[in-house]
């Protein structure tokens, strides 16, 4: 796949983020329970894993249970995503709870390069990679001046 479609693909993902927090806070306030409503969204979301998976044709190269627990925290990570955004959007507004996990994805990203955590492939943060994740940070920062 070339590089633009992968970059394609994740904008595509990028864009879904504030939709996904705007639908499950609403969700979670007509229901009445945002907890609720994460679980619904994860039933959803693991309903459509599942198919492609099976659609797919895809197969485990090896079983979970001989996979690194740690790297089953992901798992967690996207669960507390979820309910936070889904507890904290409509209270600070789907964009400045956006913006701030735009800015913890922006750290941590760095940090993951830099250090190749995970088995990620190793970018050193530069000055200049250090400028343009510290101009986006006062980017995300000047979006929510009112």
């Amino acid at each position: 796949m070339p590089t633009t479609s992968y970059a394609f693909v994740m904008l595509c993902a990028g864009i879904g983020i504030p939709i996904l927090a705007a639908l499950n806070a609403a969700l979670g306030g007509r229901i009445g329970s945002p907890v609720a409503a994460s679980v619904v969204l994860f039933a959803i979301a693991f309903t459509s894993a599942l198919a492609v998976y099976l659609i797919g044709g895809f197969k485990a190269q090896a079983s979970v249970l001989d996979a690194p627990k740690h790297l089953l925290l992901a798992g967690v990570l996207i669960a507390f995503y979820v309910l936070s955004i889904t507890f904290i959007a409509p209270k600070f507004g789907v964009g400045n709870a956006v913006f701030f996990v735009l800015l913890g994805q922006l750290i941590s990203a760095a940090m993951i390069d830099h250090f190749g955590l995970f088995g990620a492939q190793i970018n050193p943060l530069s000055m200049t990679r250090a400028g343009g994740i510290a101009l986006m940070a006062a980017g995300v920062f000047l979006t929510q001046q009112a």
